[in-house]
């Protein structure tokens, strides 16, 4: 791959369960006394949080090269999996589904969301994303962002808005129900590509991050409803300290 400038990890395997990536015991949230600016002083194991150089999210703006990223998806439809983690929504995927870049494969895992979106493209920030967790097989992690922008409804979207509980429940798998996560991408997959981290606590670094430069729709009742069930739950934007940060050509 290369890359045209325009100025001058250690990942341990984890087990996905929670937008913020792993198990842990200490609670966090979005408010003043333990939000996004207080997570590195709740806990020894969120010091990245604090102390971190490549933390996620950034303004895609300040990219600091232009390239081609080769990235491609292998997505298939299969049961609708939904929960309600309290911070957020989530929909776990059954195996077979996988995304490609840089000669790696990583197989899908989740989709959880963000009101509003968490990067930002020139400061502005969409009023909701999809996050696609993935990971290889040995444990890297690769997150497939994707910007939602008021207009048409979306049925993906509006399958997972019918079956999630209202209230932080357990995994929840709906009878004859299948969800397409084909569905909740743009046409182009034209990417913006750079190494970053988990966006909530442990706030682990060597997340290969891809955040699509095309939004698609989704309907004013349905960011709404979003909005309402998960609250305010985007990480305020970090420094990007110089990292290669590659926008589409």
């Amino acid at each position: 791959m290369v890359y045209r400038r325009i100025s001058g990890t250690i990942f341990a395997a984890i087990l996905i369960s929670a937008p913020a990536g792993a198990e842990h015991h200490i609670s966090y949230d979005y408010g003043v006394e333990k939000g996004a600016e207080k997570w590195g002083q709740l806990s020894d194991k969120y010091s990245l949080c604090e102390r971190g150089d490549m933390q996620s999210p950034i303004d895609l703006a300040k990219a600091n090269a232009q390239g081609k990223i080769a990235l491609s998806v292998n997505y298939q439809a299969g049961p609708l999996t939904v929960s309600n983690k309290g911070l957020t929504i989530q929909a776990d995927f059954a195996a077979g589904s996988s995304m490609t870049s840089g000669g790696a494969t990583f197989n899908l895992i989740q989709i959880h969301f963000h009101t509003p979106s968490e990067h930002a493209i020139s400061g502005k920030r969409y009023p909701l994303a999809g996050h696609f967790v993935h990971a290889t097989e040995d444990g890297k992690l690769g997150v497939l962002g994707v910007m939602f922008e008021e207009g048409s409804a979306n049925a993906e979207l509006d399958k997972i808005l019918v079956a999630v509980p209202s209230g932080k429940s357990d995994i929840v798998t709906v009878s004859g129900q299948m969800i397409d996560p084909n569905g909740m991408l743009p046409a182009d997959l034209t990417t913006y590509r750079y190494m970053g981290s988990l966006t909530t606590p442990p706030c682990s670094e060597g997340v290969n991050w891809h955040v699509l430069r095309d939004p698609i729709t989704a309907s004013a009742a349905q960011i709404a409803a979003f909005g309402k069930l998960m609250g305010d739950n985007a990480r305020p934007l970090r420094a990007s300290h110089n990292r290669l940060v590659v926008a589409p050509e």
